[in-house]
């Protein structure tokens, strides 16, 4: 029974290592806020372009080319 503790905990610290920057600086809830957002439009970005391709009526598609737009804007005001 030892022997799965042991191993959750080495994997928890492994989690919890794999969390960290690679500098080994905890980031500020500023960066975390930014890096989270960031990613989450992305994943937008992704999904706006698949829909892109998917779309079948011209309206549709020009909707989603300014959602797709917008996105891009965003994400080059967090870079």
């Amino acid at each position: 029974m030892a022997r799965g503790w042991e191993s959750k905990s080495i994997e928890s610290q492994q989690d919890d290592a794999s969390r960290k920057p690679m500098g080994g600086q905890d980031l500020t809830p500023e960066q975390r806020e930014r890096a989270s957002r960031k990613s989450g439009l992305e994943l937008a970005l992704t999904q706006t372009q698949a829909e892109i391709g998917a779309a079948c009526r011209p309206a549709h598609r020009e909707m989603l080319r300014m959602r797709l737009d917008a996105i891009q804007a965003q994400l080059a005001e967090l870079s």
